[in-house]
């Protein structure tokens, strides 16, 4: 079983033809994804998208999102929350974190927004999927300020030491797309030689396409489908066989993600 711990089943992207992106993967062999929310609007949409196919989901709102974001959006977030409680498939808050690499998103805004959902997730004894980009000592200082109980640093960039005190705040660092180019020599470096319990796999589909779907500068979309064939690179660089890298990636997103384990061993 493979499980893809990040993928935007909801983008526009698949509007056209969601299930059988979604029978590829089974076909596959990706049987449990986590669908993260990015803005209050969408909140709904992910939980029922969650529950038709049988999947997880996550509630946030992304900081590339916060410049139309409503202050009353986080009510909102924290009145889901509430309704959710006893929902087995919501396992997370996210997609919530710091985007410092777009020009133009007001950087206070965004740090106040991610304060109040690390808050959030505290209140609610969650875990948080976090976006990082050019952002990980701004995500560590506030965690550092509002502890929470783990999660997911998803498509992991930063450097060994930033890498390592995430680790050390109970984050796993999630691998996709980036980790099979050839160029991406930190994140691969990072990717072999973390220990065996500090990443998950994701595809963050339909963005961060591997390799084989960058073909002559063309961007191409990414599906849940290519999980396995990542898993593949992530076996390669850790020198690992295939399976291995499937029983560990199972065992850290139930770590990183502890709902993911009654989704995945129903009781009875």
């Amino acid at each position: 079983m493979w499980i893809d711990t990040h993928c935007h089943l909801d983008a526009a992207e698949f509007d056209g033809d969601r299930d059988e992106v979604l029978a590829r993967a089974r076909d596959g062999g990706v049987s449990m994804m986590v669908i993260p929310g990015v803005e209050a609007a969408g909140f709904a949409r992910v939980a029922a998208l969650a529950r038709r196919y049988g999947y997880a989901y996550a509630l946030g709102i992304h900081p590339l999102y916060t410049p139309r974001a409503a202050d009353a959006d986080l009510e909102r977030l924290q009145a889901c929350l509430e309704a959710g409680r006893d929902d087995p498939r919501l396992v997370a808050v996210g997609e919530i974190g710091l985007d410092y690499a777009v020009e133009g998103v007001d950087r206070g805004r965004q740090e106040w927004f991610y304060a109040q959902q690390l808050r959030l997730a505290r209140q609610f004894r969650l875990p948080v999927i976090l976006h990082v980009r050019r952002s990980a000592d701004g995500l560590l200082k506030y965690l550092n300020r509002h502890e929470v109980i783990g999660g997911i640093a998803h498509a992991f960039n930063g450097s060994e030491d930033q890498a390592l005190r995430m680790v050390a705040r109970g984050l796993k660092l999630g691998y996709g797309g980036a980790m099979t180019y050839d160029g991406s020599l930190r994140i691969r470096q990072l990717a072999s030689s973390l220990p065996d319990d500090a990443w998950v796999l994701e595809t963050d589909a339909p963005d961060i396409p591997p390799q084989w779907r960058r073909k002559e500068g063309a961007r191409l979309r990414n599906e849940p489908g290519d999980l396995p064939a990542m898993a593949g690179v992530m076996a390669q660089l850790r020198q690992l066989p295939l399976a291995e890298v499937a029983r560990l990636n199972r065992r850290n997103a139930c770590a990183a993600l502890p709902k993911l384990a009654a989704l995945l061993d129903p009781p009875g």
